[in-house]
């Protein structure tokens, strides 16, 4: 039955389902295209929606982010957690920074979250139980211990050269493997 509760909440209406689709669609593409801050009246426009459509599924925009890049953010974590357990430390963090690099490169909005500008996305997917930012520090940690990684390296410094190679515009995939190799080089321990 359409007015049956679920969750606490009333089931959508059809129409209203796919309202709710079409802003999550539309908000998912262009924030990933064009980061954070475009506007929630321009994501309405976009989707054929009014901005109070919008309102009623997204009482906040970080609602709205926080639908689109949570999703995101758990497979990131899973991942995370799954070269924890299969790949040697150095492989692990290696891998792991890099899909960081790739996926922020790919995704302005998501680059925009993991670096906080804009968006709060850690602290929400801490409570979600999705930390990639704890991940990322403890694969490091186990890095460092392992050898494979300079015992001087904090986690600021990884932050930092995640953002500066998230930086690098106008480059292919191969272009951003060069930067990825860079830095992981110089991360390394000094051979001998």
């Amino acid at each position: 039955m359409a007015g049956e509760m679920n969750s606490g909440r009333p089931a959508l209406r059809a129409d209203a389902r796919r309202n709710r689709a079409r802003v999550l669609e539309v908000a998912a593409s262009t924030f990933a295209a064009e980061g954070l801050s475009v506007p929630v009246h321009e994501i309405a426009r976009r989707a054929g929606v009014g901005t109070g459509t919008v309102s009623r599924h997204f009482p906040a925009k970080e609602d709205l982010f926080a639908a689109i890049l949570l999703s995101r953010v758990e497979q990131l974590a899973r991942q995370a957690d799954v070269l924890a357990r299969t790949e040697d430390p150095g492989t692990a963090f290696f891998t792991f920074f890099g899909t960081l690099v790739r996926e922020g490169a790919a995704n302005r909005g998501l680059a925009q979250a993991l670096a906080g500008a804009g968006y709060d996305l850690e602290s929400v997917a801490v409570r979600a139980g999705f930390d990639v930012s704890g991940r990322l520090r403890d694969l490091l940690e186990r890095a460092q211990r392992a050898g494979t990684i300079r015992a001087g390296i904090e986690f600021a410094d990884v932050k930092a050269l995640l953002a500066g190679c998230l930086a690098r515009e106008g480059g292919d995939g191969a272009a951003l493997d060069r930067v990825v190799t860079v830095v992981s080089d110089g991360l390394r321990p000094p051979a001998g």
